[in-house]
């Protein structure tokens, strides 16, 4: 019988240590959604480990053609899958030249925690990288009850044993799959990548049905001593921001990102009230938008 690693109170459902042989399981049950959209408890930064990326847009579906033989009758030509959709938590952390990742990296003090009376998903550890480097991470993110176009994400990074560098890498991924693909396809088509130094922007098409979906993100940050690198390829889209830092000196990112599909948007309107949805949360802040989302 598996050792139950939960623990659980009126409200919470809470992770305490972190053993990379649990973490895809709680990727699910620390999943959120609010009836637009759901991701899966997927970490933010790079992770080598076993995972399953997972971000949903209600009601965006593909028709995968049934992997059966001949002699199978009765089975339909097509599932219908819910798919996985462009990546839009990512933040890449660089701690002076070494990339943060719980896979390789020593950790201490992790705490995982989904608060169902407020609609949260947060976390916090220490991490020790390879190159000696102790920082301490927290992270607390939602997907908007009151503005359900919206998906917001409070990262923030601490140094403890050291004054240096730090560069986050907040992005937008459209080269993304579904592992149950029948016949390994990727379902999605991006037509359309940019980034500004606020912001990025990504623009998916699904290879059938033409169900489309716009993803627009701001972000900001509580220092001015940065220097901010617009990126954008053909299927991803973001900005790395590099931070000087002191021992002991608290940074933090927020993320915020607008999703709108077809199904409520016309195609050409769709990258324009992304943008507006996320400039919307970042003007309001993310701490107005959690207190109206709880």
């Amino acid at each position: 019988m598996t050792r139950q690693y939960l623990k659980f109170d009126e409200w919470k459902v809470i992770e305490e240590g972190f053993d990379p042989k649990h973490h895809k399981a709680s990727e699910s049950i620390f999943s959120l959604g609010n009836g637009r959209m759901g991701q899966r408890a997927n970490f933010e930064e790079q992770y080598g480990g076993s995972t399953l990326q997972g971000s949903y847009i209600a009601g965006i579906y593909y028709p995968d053609k049934t992997r059966v033989g001949w002699w199978k009758n009765g089975y339909p030509e097509y599932f219908a899958k819910v798919i996985n959709s462009p990546n839009w938590i990512g933040i890449n952390v660089e701690v002076e030249g070494e990339q943060l990742d719980l896979a390789v990296c020593s950790t201490e003090d992790f705490v995982r925690v989904l608060d169902m009376q407020q609609g949260t998903l947060s976390r916090s550890f220490v991490a020790t990288l390879g190159n000696g480097k102790k920082i301490k991470v927290s992270t607390t993110r939602f997907l908007s009850m009151t503005e359900p176009d919206c998906g917001l994400i409070r990262y923030s990074v601490t140094p403890l044993n050291f004054s240096g560098n730090i560069v986050f890498d907040a992005y937008i991924d459209g080269d993304v799959k579904n592992e149950d693909s029948n016949y390994n396809e990727k379902f999605w088509n991006i037509l359309e990548t940019s980034a500004g130094q606020s912001g990025a922007a990504l623009l998916a098409q699904t290879k059938k049905l033409d169900f489309r979906v716009g993803y627009a993100m701001r972000w900001d940050i509580n220092t001015k001593d940065i220097r901010v690198l617009a990126k954008h390829a053909t299927k991803r889209a973001g900005n790395q921001i590099k931070v000087s830092v002191k021992q002991d000196q608290e940074i933090v990112l927020h993320k915020y990102v607008g999703i709108v599909s077809s199904l409520n948007h016309p195609y050409e309107a769709l990258l324009q009230k992304a943008a507006e949805k996320a400039e919307y949360a970042k003007q309001k802040g993310f701490e107005a938008m959690l207190k109206a989302h709880v």
